[in-house]
């Protein structure tokens, strides 16, 4: 009797008060169910790690914060001769495909240079306003009422410049074979000990070989030298250019540069493009199919069969140093001056925050150089680069560096690898299949030589002729006849304005 009693008290706890016992059974199995769930997931993730966040997405990607800004969007970059200005267009490619922005490019690798820049040289332009261009930056001679034809009223205008010293170097050794004033001196001293016996301002390429900053920037580099010539000069630059980078000091010309576009620091670090090898050495081999676009962007030519001569004899004496500064007059003005204006710039921004945000910068660039290079980050002969795509193009006297991503990458990764070393050349290709896809397909169905012209492009634009062309870029082995100089690439007359300050100077250059 107890016991029944008992039970039917168990049984009544179980039922009425802590409910039925098919519940029970249902929360024994949930928490079975759940635990078994538990252990696989366990057993799955040590058998299967998560997938690496990519360098890219680190917080590190963005840099200190920049306050209430707005990214430029329109931005005119004078790409200079020889100022690591292939670096700094770099950045604008970069930042412009990833964020689908239209550049404003050339039909073949230059803008017309070195005649002064013509509108219709863009390709896809259709008249002012008619297209809306967000970054124009490839080489060209400076004119600005026709870049202001192409670019909109509230485009960002930035340029580099160099010690003439330095770029007279660096000319001297890229240039030697196709500018005829230095063709004809043994070494950069002996050009430098008299330069009127070598040069002769009648001669096609020898803008290389004087004032090549000045002659960039669409001024007259052969004028003679005075102080107000000078002066004029440099106001035309201030009144149209917001920012003048100095090569000398690059890491902090692009944290000046970040900040006036507002861009997120790994919008502004870099690798070192086209940069020569210092040391002496024979020229890698040259690949047929890319020697015109070679000499397009550098502005030499390779014949065919030529062999590789010895590395030209770069060595100054400090007198030498001394006698090249006077023959680039104007241009040593210049630099003197915007190299005061970059400093005065350096003191408004504050030297601590500077050199906190120079430190940044290059402790990004070691990060991505680890995730990205081979060879610890240092660059390479481009015979040595695997990837044929990405190797850079040889001209001149001297080897152009490259280099050659990490195996394995994660294709988010490789991507934004590539991006910051892709050649200028070849990344110019890119870019311009992307935004004239049509434009490619046609014309790969063009037979080639140089009387084949392709059809009406994206917007009506004509495209350019296959190998020697009217484009300005200078043709392998030909000089651009005098009918030409007249002409765009697609037939029609240029108007041949230049923007030469004193033009009744003309009769008073030098001979």
């Amino acid at each position: 009797m107890f016991f029944r009693r008992r039970a039917r008290m168990l049984r009544w706890l179980v039922c009425g008060r802590l409910g039925p016992v098919w519940m029970w059974k249902a929360l024994l199995l949930f928490v079975a169910i759940a635990f078994a769930g538990q252990l696989l997931g366990v057993i799955f993730n040590k058998s299967v790690p998560p997938a690496p966040r990519s360098v890219f997405s680190s917080p590190d990607a963005q840099g200190p914060p920049l306050g209430a800004c707005r990214p430029h969007t329109h931005i005119m970059f004078l790409k200079t001769h020889k100022t690591a200005s292939s670096t700094v267009l770099n950045l604008l490619y970069r930042f412009g495909e990833e964020r689908r922005l239209r550049f404003a490019l050339p039909p073949g690798y230059q803008l017309g240079y070195p005649l002064p820049f013509n509108a219709h040289r863009v390709k896809g332009y259709r008249g002012p306003r008619a297209v809306e261009f967000h970054i124009l930056g490839n080489h060209m001679r400076f004119n600005k009422l026709e870049v202001e034809k192409v670019m909109p009223a509230d485009t960002f205008y930035f340029s580099i410049i160099r010690d003439p010293v330095a770029l007279a170097e660096s000319s001297f050794a890229y240039y030697k074979e196709v500018a005829p004033a230095f063709r004809k001196a043994k070494g950069l001293g002996d050009f430098a000990e008299d330069p009127h016996k070598y040069y002769d301002p009648r001669l096609r390429n020898n803008h290389y070989a004087r004032n090549l900053l000045w002659f960039d920037f669409g001024l007259d580099h052969n004028a003679n030298f005075s102080a107000a010539l000078a002066q004029r000069g440099e106001a035309m630059i201030r009144q149209t250019f917001k920012l003048i980078l100095v090569s000398e000091y690059f890491d902090e010309s692009m944290i000046l540069l970040r900040h006036a576009l507002c861009w997120p620091l790994d919008a502004v670090v870099s690798f070192s493009l086209n940069a020569r090898q210092q040391k002496p050495g024979g020229l890698g081999a040259i690949g047929g199919s890319w020697v015109d676009k070679a000499a397009a962007v550098a502005g030499v030519g390779v014949r065919a069969g030529r062999q590789a001569k010895a590395p030209p004899d770069l060595s100054l004496t400090a007198d030498q140093r001394e006698k090249l500064r006077q023959w680039n007059a104007l241009d040593w003005h210049i630099y003197k001056a915007f190299n005061r204006t970059f400093w005065k710039e350096v003191d408004r921004f504050g030297h601590a925050q500077m050199a906190r945000e120079v430190a940044l910068l290059r402790l990004r660039r070691d990060d991505l150089a680890r995730a990205c290079l081979r060879d610890g980050g240092k660059p390479v002969e481009a015979h040595r680069i695997r990837d044929k795509t990405i190797r850079p193009f040889q001209s001149g006297l001297v080897k152009i560096l490259g280099y050659e991503l990490h195996p394995g990458l994660d294709n988010a990764t490789r991507a934004a690898c590539l991006r910051m070393i892709r050649p200028e050349i070849q990344y110019k290709d890119v870019l311009d299949s992307k935004q004239f896809p049509r434009a490619q397909s046609v014309q790969g169905q063009a037979p080639p030589g140089p009387q084949s012209q392709g059809p009406a492009g994206v917007g009506g634009a004509p495209f350019f002729r296959q190998g020697p062309s009217r484009t300005g870029d200078k043709a392998v082995g030909r000089t651009v006849e005098e009918g030409d100089r007249d002409r765009d690439w697609d037939g029609s007359r240029l108007m041949r304005s230049n923007q030469t300050l004193v033009r009744a100077q003309e009769a008073g250059r030098l001979r």
